[in-house]
């Protein structure tokens, strides 16, 4: 390689919806003898569910594959209510880790239901988000995709509503809602985006960065929905060469230049790190930032419950004895979590 500069992008990587799924499956796997199961991949990441199996998680794709009286932990994507309930009757201990952000499109999901509107869903059938979401309400609910899908919709006699998959591309929500009003102009949406805010910040700070750029890098899983939009987006800004990568050992050996480099909210700053290793540019790096993120979720009710209960307020340390710094505390990275369990087996 002959990598001149990389300009690293900012904010990139873990959310705080990542952050506190992570934080909660390790407190999990800490407290509990026996396997920890989780219904789906706790976030769409590689190298964090490999992680999470050499510490004894079983990741299933259906509740009935969980024995009786195990703990299990849904993923942070959200879950349709019949495997909540399932999981809840299934399990010694559940926690529900789905982030804020996909409870709040659930509610409206329930909410406008109820109220009779047709609900049009704007995501990606097939994923995991877009599954749980749409068995809110599957009577009242349409998915789309794209402009192509709103033009096809029945013209409906009941009120509509317009709602999203909250790793969207914003430029993709942006299209499907103009075609969405053009067809529906009494149509309801929310007061505020259902977009991820992480998702939004990632792509801004890409846009930022791409037209300084001879190659892009997006760190993170073919199967993370936010990632692929950075990759997506990446060649909608121009530029040639765009590689997602899971891990460094995947870039190949003629990139040069000026090298642009981000991530998916799924993405360990690890693995970033590892891809600047290998990048090794001549004249090192120069970090642009569009905003600070410091939204921070606490973990689930009644896991901070079940802390409390304990008496322990998770007071462990990464792979240690017990310590003040809660394993669950805000001030507690998730990468550096998960190392230490590592550390400690």
């Amino acid at each position: 390689m002959d990598v001149e500069k990389v300009i690293l992008a900012a904010p990139r990587g873990f959310c705080a919806g990542v952050e506190m799924a992570i934080k909660a499956l390790a407190w999990l796997v800490r407290t509990f003898d026996g396997p920890v199961y989780c219904y789906h991949e706790i976030v769409h990441n590689k190298l964090v569910v490999r992680r999470f199996e050499k510490l004894g998680v079983v990741f299933v794709d259906d509740i009935s594959e969980v024995p009786p009286g195990y703990p299990i932990m849904l993923s942070a994507h959200g879950s349709a209510p019949e495997v909540v309930a399932a999981a809840t009757d299934q399990a010694s201990y559940m926690v529900d880790a789905v982030c804020p952000l996909v409870t709040k499109v659930h509610h409206e999901v329930k909410v406008r239901a109820n109220k009779g509107y047709r609900i049009i869903y704007v995501g990606h059938e097939d994923h995991e988000e877009a599954v749980g979401t749409m068995a809110v309400a599957p009577k009242a609910i349409h998915p789309v995709e794209d402009i192509a899908g709103v033009e096809a919709l029945a013209d409906f006699e009941e009120p509509v509503a317009l709602l999203a998959q909250t790793t969207l591309s914003h430029r993709d929500w942006e299209g499907v809602l103009h075609a969405a009003q053009d067809r529906f102009p009494d149509m309801w949406t929310p007061g505020r985006s259902d977009l991820c805010f992480a998702t939004t910040n990632r792509q801004a700070a890409l846009t930022a960065i791409a037209e300084r750029c001879d190659t892009v890098v997006i760190v993170g899983s073919a199967n993370s929905s936010n990632t692929r939009a950075l990759e997506k987006l990446a060649g909608e800004l121009g530029c040639q060469r765009v590689f997602r990568v899971n891990r460094a050992s995947e870039l190949p050996d003629d990139i040069s230049g000026v090298v642009g480099l981000t991530a998916g909210a799924s993405a360990p700053e690890e693995l970033i790190n590892e891809v600047l290793d290998r990048l090794d540019p001549a004249e090192g790096i120069e970090e642009v930032s569009i905003t600070d993120e410091d939204e921070y979720f606490p973990p689930p009710r009644n896991l901070r419950d079940l802390i409390e209960a304990s008496g322990s307020l998770a007071s462990f340390s990464l792979g240690g004895p017990p310590s003040p710094t809660p394993i669950v505390d805000r001030k507690v990275a998730a990468s550096d979590v998960l190392d230490g369990l590592i550390a400690s087996r």
